[in-house]
C-alpha cells in the first residue's frame, strides 16, 4: 500500500520540542517539494513549512525561527522539528507528497498527528 505514515506528535508544555517524521511507504519522494500542513478544527489546512528535494526550505512567518523541515531522501522520511512551542502551535499536522510508484506519480496525504501544547 502506497501511503505516507506521520509519528512524533503528544502532548507538550508550552516552550517543549516535538519532532515529526514522515515516512513514505510503498513508494518514494518524487523530485518535487515535501510540505507539513497544520489544520484546527473549522479551518482550513494551512502550510506550515516545505522542504524540496535539494534541501531547500520555506516557513509559514508564524514558525520562523522555530521550526526545522528536514528531508532523508535515502530514508524517504521528511521530519519537522518543533521547538519553542506555543499554545497556538495545538493542531493536526499532515504531510504531504508526491509519490512515484513505477510510471505513476501521486498525491497522497498522511494520517495526520495530532499535536498539543499545554500546561
Amino acid at each position: 500500500q502506497v501511503q505516507l505514515v506521520e509519528s512524533g506528535g503528544g502532548l507538550v508544555q508550552p516552550g517543549g520540542s516535538l519532532r515529526l517524521s514522515c515516512a513514505a511507504s510503498g513508494g518514494i519522494f518524487s523530485n518535487n517539494a515535501v510540505d507539513w500542513y497544520s489544520q484546527v478544527p473549522g479551518k482550513e489546512r494551512e502550510l506550515v513549512a516545505s522542504v524540496t528535494k535539494g534541501g531547500n526550505t520555506a516557513y509559514a512567518d508564524s514558525v520562523k525561527g522555530r521550526f526545522t523541515i528536514s528531508r532523508d531522501n535515502a530514508k524517504n522520511t521528511v521530519y519537522l522539528q518543533m521547538n519553542s512551542l506555543k499554545a497556538e502551535d495545538t493542531a493536526v499536522y499532515y504531510c504531504n507528497a508526491d509519490l512515484v510508484t513505477g510510471w505513476r506519480i501521486k498525491n497522497y496525504w498522511g494520517q495526520g498527528t495530532q499535536v498539543t501544547v499545554s500546561s
